[in-house]
């Protein structure tokens, strides 16, 4: 620890503005949301409807804001002294317990969840009130922040107290308020974009946290199956599906929409970025839970339907997520690039649609048939002879 005790510092801005990489502490942190994201998985795939869908997405939005409000905050003000570490650690603390509450979140366990999300939310208000004291520049912005937040905190604290379907519907109000607040507060973002460097490997972090989601689901599938072609083939598929989206993702990533909002004084295209990603990794992680369930299935028996339409289903958000990031240069500004993701993601519902009656393992085969072409294409594009002769690439 180089500070023992240090007020919050202003980490950002053209003249402070240094190379910067996810510290141990972030790191550490992350393993908390490995957990949350598993667990949340899990009731997904317990429930594979459009009810467990709905639960899986409920769940899976406070625990994305909970990283996301997190890597913001040190984003900006991180200044790595105790008080900021033991602040963190209270939300690693509160993350665990909405993770312990994941399994019946929508049932018995939703008032500690929603006091989990709350006491986090709350952590997250005290950091930016010290923020705010120290730094008279972005005082603006972090009473907004602290407002806003504590709020949609206060929100969630007396859900737990109302029963079911009240409340969820104090959820809902309380997270509209959540991802309002980033969007009032435009106008006093604008001077204090986050880190062109360390935010875009954030969420490329938070990315393969998910992704480790469909790694996860390969090994547990083919460990509960006998060993046959179909099994192998399909667990091959299965790795390819997510290898492929960590290539196109990867592959387009930069802090191209923060530079570009600091030229132009613009932050719309760094909210896109932002809320554009929670789509993303809904896709991935839920990709991950409709690889297992093809690995679990009767290899010679046709895909039930809603296993086939989560798999495609899953994979064409992904790929329309990505073609949003694409179509605002968000990512690699690219018109090709998005047109191809959207077909990819018009073909993977054609797929879902016209695919009953498909064995597990041509479902499987023809996403990751997709999912190549995609990187295929981001290939072909990338030669030197067409990158000279097209300007949008």
């Amino acid at each position: 620890m180089n500070n023992f005790l240090q007020p919050p510092r202003l980490r950002i801005g053209e003249d402070t503005e240094e190379e910067r990489r996810a510290t141990w502490l972030e790191l550490f942190y992350d393993l908390v949301f490995v957990v949350a994201v598993s667990q949340v998985a899990h009731n997904l795939k317990e429930d594979i409807s459009l009810s467990g869908l709905l639960g899986f997405v409920v769940l899976f939005i406070p625990i994305w804001w909970s990283w996301i409000g997190t890597t913001f905050y040190a984003n900006r003000f991180d200044n790595d002294d105790i008080v900021h570490r033991l602040l963190v650690g209270v939300q690693m603390l509160t993350a665990a317990a909405m993770a312990v509450n994941i399994h019946h979140g929508l049932g018995e366990s939703s008032p500690g969840f929603a006091l989990a999300y709350a006491l986090g939310r709350a952590v997250l208000v005290v950091e930016y009130i010290r923020a705010g004291i120290h730094i008279p520049s972005a005082r603006p912005l972090t009473t907004r922040y602290a407002i806003g937040f504590a709020i949609a905190s206060i929100i969630w604290l007396i859900s737990a107290i109302f029963p079911v379907p009240w409340r969820f519907i104090l959820w809902g109000l309380g997270i509209i308020i959540d991802f309002a607040t980033p969007l009032t507060a435009r106008k006093f973002q604008v001077g204090l974009l986050p880190h062109a460097s360390h935010l875009p490997e954030r969420f490329g972090l938070f990315t393969i946290i998910v992704l480790g989601e469909a790694i996860i689901a390969v090994v547990n599938g083919v460990s509960q199956q006998k060993w046959d072609v179909l099994t192998v083939l399909s667990a091959i598929f299965g790795l390819a599906i997510a290898f492929c989206w960590w290539w196109v993702y990867f592959d387009n990533l930069g802090g191209t929409p923060i530079e570009t909002a600091r030229k132009e004084g613009k932050v719309g295209t760094v909210n896109i970025w932002l809320y554009t990603h929670l789509p993303l990794v809904i896709g991935i992680a839920a990709t991950g839970v409709g690889v297992e369930q093809i690995l679990l299935s009767p290899p010679t028996v046709a895909l039930p339907d809603s296993q086939r339409w989560l798999i495609c289903g899953s994979v064409a958000l992904c790929s329309f997520a990505v073609a949003i990031l694409h179509r605002y240069g968000v990512i690699r500004y690219c018109k090709i690039r998005s047109l191809y993701r959207f077909s990819g993601a018009l073909v993977l519902i054609a797929i879902a649609i016209i695919g009953k009656g498909l064995l597990p393992v041509a479902v499987i085969a023809l996403v990751a048939l997709v999912s190549a072409v995609q990187v295929i294409q981001d290939l072909y594009q990338s030669r030197p002879t067409t990158r000279l002769a097209d300007p949008e690439i």
